[in-house]
């Protein structure tokens, strides 16, 4: 690394709440990943989020302290990497601990905590974060983002791609290969979600390493049917959910129609779910799609990679391919977005959102230096 270089840090929990990824980049010329690290949650911060996340009931005062507690073990994680770095780190952008997203609600809302002041203060870092309620407040969904980090650092002249990020929740970014035609994009739904859940229900584990428990089911055809006529898949876009909405509850309402359903026939099922609802997304949208570039989690589970490559009739890739380790991309795309936000520009892209208009998102909380 180079002493004096201008970095940022990305930081990013998604919903299954594994862990918070860290990344620090340098952005300029292009994204360039100089070091990155995961940092656990302790385990009963993590067992009192998931219950927030999942709705159950809690005082004021009890959001209040758990939003303190999540501040402080982002700020944990950003010291990490701001400790071993030389240079200068201009900004710290943190996407929080999403436990509630609702932006078709009237009003519209979304809730991401772990209070940025605090990591702005234990760092000594300008931090940005909030960065979806400005979206949502212009009629947006808030989500995804990311699609507007994947068009400046993944989009190519010569092919039309889709990103596909697979975390708790899948989302789409179409990156058409013309550059004055509009990327496009939405949340198609579950992603690990429901595997994840399924897995701990059943096993007690935190999910299903390598697939190997789908593997060894069948696809149950009448409960996946079920599952697949949610009216979500078929909603249009703009669109975006989140695991309040894909949750626990939620299958075992319909698994409860189909009694008696091998365990490992539930996780093909599940598994079978998620790929074509991700694959039906992208026919629906993007009808020339020549590459779909993974990143997330969801990457590493070759059962769920093999049947999407089945589902489509292009290559289904890790986003390593083109020069972005899978495992970090989003977390690079708030640090991303954090410097929009510091520079003025907008951070959403309003073809994905459906915002009114480009919007410069987040919140700025100055380091004790000042912006």
């Amino acid at each position: 690394m180079t002493s004096g270089a201008e970095a940022y840090i990305g930081l990013m929990s998604g919903t299954s709440m594994d862990g918070i990824d860290a990344v620090l980049v340098r952005l300029d010329p292009a994204p360039r990943i100089l070091q990155t690290h995961q940092h656990p949650w302790p385990e009963s911060l993590r067992a009192q989020l998931r219950r927030a996340a999942a709705g159950e009931p809690m005082s004021t005062a009890g959001l209040a302290r758990l939003d303190s507690l999540a501040g402080e073990v982002f700020a944990e994680a950003a010291a990490v990497l701001a400790g071993a770095y030389p240079g200068r780190i201009r900004a710290i952008g943190s996407h929080g601990q999403t436990l509630a997203h609702a932006p078709g609600d009237r009003p519209g809302h979304s809730l991401q905590i772990g209070n940025p002041a605090i990591i702005a203060e234990r760092t000594g870092i300008t931090t940005v974060a909030d960065f979806r309620r400005r979206d949502i407040a212009a009629g947006g969904q808030g989500a995804p983002l990311v699609p507007a980090f994947h068009a400046a650092t993944l989009r190519h002249p010569g092919e039309n791609r889709v990103i596909l990020n697979i975390g708790g929740i899948a989302n789409i970014s179409v990156l058409p290969a013309d550059p004055a035609a509009p990327v496009t994009g939405f949340d198609t739904g579950p992603g690990n979600c429901l595997m994840d859940a399924w897995m701990l229900a059943s096993h007690g584990e935190a999910y299903d390493s390598d697939g190997r428990f789908a593997a060894a089911g069948r696809i149950h055809p009448e409960l996946l049917q079920t599952l697949l006529s949610d009216p979500y898949f078929a909603a249009p876009a703009p669109k975006s959910t989140g695991t309040d909405y894909f949750s626990p509850a939620w299958l075992q309402e319909r698994l409860a129609a189909h009694p008696g359903v091998a365990p490992e026939d539930v996780q093909a099922t599940l598994l079978a779910l998620s790929a074509r609802s991700i694959a039906e997304a992208i026919r629906r949208l993007s009808l020339r799609t020549q590459r779909v570039l993974v990143c997330g989690g969801g990457v590493h589970n070759p059962e769920l990679m093999t049947a999407l490559s089945e589902a489509l009739d292009c290559p289904v890739e890790s986003t390593a391919t083109a020069g972005m380790d899978p495992d970090w991309v989003e977390a690079a795309a708030f640090a991303w977005l954090a410097r929009q936000t510091l520079l003025g520009r907008p951070g959403n892209l309003p073809d994905v959102t459906g915002a009114r208009g480009p919007r410069v998102l987040g919140a700025i909380h100055p380091s004790d230096g000042g912006i």
